[in-house]
């Protein structure tokens, strides 16, 4: 016995030769568990993005600001490199520059 058999009694009373409104009834269970469910997330959603928020954080915890202040320096860095390669062969005083600003980590 199920929770949405007392939503819908009226199936357990339904002769046998009423086939179609049971049919009917059934069907309309799943839709019914469906929406209610639909509800539910809508209803609680901040509560579950917020748990889905705090099982990122275990999983993948965020970065302290030295760690996130080093990557972005080490990317200006490779950028900077990335640059002084580009224009090694038209212009290699600028590249010899981005290599000097590059080396002093800004």
């Amino acid at each position: 016995m199920s929770i949405l058999t007392i939503a819908f009694p009226a199936q357990a009373a339904l002769p046998v030769a009423e086939a179609f409104a049971g049919t009917a009834i059934s069907m309309a269970r799943p839709l019914l568990g469906f929406s209610v469910l639909a509800a539910l997330f809508v209803m609680f959603k901040p509560l579950l993005v917020g748990l889905l928020r705090a099982a990122l954080l275990v999983v993948k915890p965020r970065r302290t600001l030295e760690e996130r202040t080093a990557r972005r320096t080490m990317q200006g860095v490779l950028m900077l490199n990335r640059l002084a390669r580009d224009y090694e062969g038209t212009q290699p005083a600028l590249a010899a520059e981005l290599r000097a600003i590059a080396a002093r980590g800004n």
